[in-house]
């Protein structure tokens, strides 16, 4: 256990701290990124760490399944949040958030859960993270109450750092988009009050209770900036599959298209696939070569980090 939980732990024996876990559930189906949720999309798997418990980790676990009856893979913790406005009337709440990674089960074996357990696509909740197919309509829908924003602060030094924020996290004004400023992009539109969980319905995309869409905006994040240098693509992959089915995974992750030659280059010169001698043949097309992880690379080496070869 961690000191900060130590601290927690300590703090709840004295009734002043509950600890609540978060659970990040991410899956990859038919190209888009799905994420589970429970209370029909507006809430994500949680619960209290309680001290039948045996660690932070088996009870994150042992919520999601009661929750939503699906097993949980690979797991990570992703961040703690304790900010003070958490905190409800004689007591504080600790979230300790996870990410989860997951592939999941064909809608015939899948088994049903209570409290409105479902998969989503993540970019219901971010449509503005989405930036494979560029939609210039919703870019201003998003920017321009931003930069509203801006110049509506009372001085010439606060217009212009919320300008500078605006423009950077959004790639304006002849800054680049960065896919990984996830969480960045919502606490901003959140500090200018335009998303109706800081009170506010100007911008697009659902909400969801609490602060889920922030842990869940982190998660993102987390995912984006990590399948730059470690293989966790492939936790969401099925056992063999084929070049594209790969690259729409990370397209769908990464919201941005990449460049075909390039993304397998990269690929092949790190190993990362070994084929497996069989094709697939509901490609739509010609029959593709069926792949799968070499896993013997996690053995052998850490990979190194490389950027997405993006399409310009």
């Amino acid at each position: 256990m961690t000191q900060r939980m130590q601290e927690v732990s300590a703090a709840g024996q004295a009734g002043s701290v509950d600890a609540e876990l978060i659970a990040v559930i991410v899956s990859v189906t038919d190209g888009e990124p799905r994420v589970l949720t429970i209370d029909d999309g507006s809430g994500l798997p949680s619960g209290p760490f309680e001290t039948s418990h045996r660690s932070l980790q088996a009870a994150l676990r042992s919520w999601v399944e009661q929750q939503t009856h699906h097993p949980v893979g690979y797991v990570e913790q992703l961040y703690t949040f304790a900010d003070r406005d958490r905190a409800a009337p004689g007591r504080q709440v600790v979230s300790v958030s996870y990410l989860g990674l997951t592939r999941e089960a064909p809608r015939e074996r899948r088994a049903a859960g209570g409290r409105g357990v479902g998969w989503q696509d993540w970019y219901r909740y971010f449509p503005w993270e989405d930036r494979r197919e560029p939609d210039d309509a919703l870019a201003a829908q998003v920017t321009a109450p931003l930069l509203a924003w801006a110049e509506a602060a009372p001085d010439a030094m606060l217009r212009w750092q919320r300008r500078n924020r605006v423009t950077i996290n959004f790639g304006i004004d002849g800054n680049t988009w960065n896919e990984d400023l996830v969480l960045q992009r919502y606490e901003t539109l959140w500090e200018a009050g335009l998303v109706p969980e800081a009170g506010g319905s100007v911008v697009p995309g659902q909400a969801m209770a609490h602060d889920h869409r922030r842990i869940l905006a982190t998660g993102i994040a987390r995912l984006r900036g990590k399948i730059k240098y470690r293989p966790l693509v492939f936790e969401l992959m099925p056992p063999a599959f084929t070049l594209g089915q790969l690259q729409r995974t990370v397209e769908a992750l990464a919201g941005r298209r990449l460049h075909k030659q390039n993304f397998r280059r990269l690929i092949e010169q790190q190993e990362l696939v070994e084929e497996t001698g069989r094709m697939a043949t509901e490609t739509g097309g010609r029959p593709a070569k069926l792949f799968r992880f070499r896993r013997a690379l996690l053995v052998e080496r850490a990979v190194a980090g490389t950027k997405l070869p993006l399409a310009r």
